[in-house]
């Protein structure tokens, strides 16, 4: 579908609240700028900001709902003949290998974990989309399984899953806090993907294999 005239607008405005923001929390930190100061910077109104973001936590964790359903749609993705893990650790890898800033491997990572581990109320935000997206996971293990209601084992696969996935980001988010090249990163969270993938029992890594369509 074509995005219409007052759509385009109303993303562009969104975006450039989100981006302002983002710029005076890195500048100043998260709980010295206020939502005025950056409607008046956005030139916008208070109102406007609070019309695309609930919460001022949310004009800078404002991916969080993709965030939320990533491993999902990674599971709900996978090809004929791949598991819910093999689907989950593709696509992983091809994050890292791409030096994609969807995994932090980006060099101003350093800098936003920074304006994350200073406020507790992003810290308590970034927990509560973890525990969505884990929650998430679930649900689509369970309905891409075709498991019982009350099995144990989606929720139990999906918390192997989240562990990779939230393994992964810590250590490349130290790593990038010291600074280092994302490219070098990169190959060194390749070979972690491989250590953690050898972790895995054969019932997690055969968990939810998609037959033939």
């Amino acid at each position: 579908m074509t995005e219409g005239l007052r759509e385009r607008k109303k993303r562009q405005t969104k975006q450039r609240i989100s981006d302002v923001a983002t710029g005076l929390f890195l500048e100043r930190g998260f709980v010295a700028v206020t939502i005025a100061e950056i409607a008046e910077a956005a030139d916008v109104s208070v109102n406007t900001v609070y019309n695309y973001f609930p919460a001022k936590e949310d004009l800078f964790l404002d991916r969080g709902d993709d965030v939320v359903d990533r491993l999902a749609r990674h599971v709900r993705g996978r090809r004929e003949g791949e598991s819910a893990a093999d689907a989950v650790l593709r696509e992983l890898r091809a994050d890292v290998e791409s030096v994609s800033p969807t995994v932090g491997l980006f060099p101003g990572w350093a800098d936003f974990m920074k304006v994350i581990t200073e406020a507790h109320a992003l810290r308590s935000r970034l927990w509560a989309i973890q525990q969505e997206a884990l929650d998430s996971l679930t649900a689509a293990l369970a309905e891409e399984s075709g498991a019982a209601e009350g099995d144990p084992l989606p929720g139990l696969i999906a918390g192997q899953l989240s562990w990779v996935h939230s393994t992964l980001m810590a250590w490349i988010g130290e790593e990038m806090t010291r600074r280092r090249a994302p490219a070098e990163v990169s190959r060194e969270a390749l070979a972690l993907l491989d250590e953690m993938e050898d972790l895995l029992s054969e019932k997690v890594l055969n968990y939810a294999v998609r037959g033939a369509e």
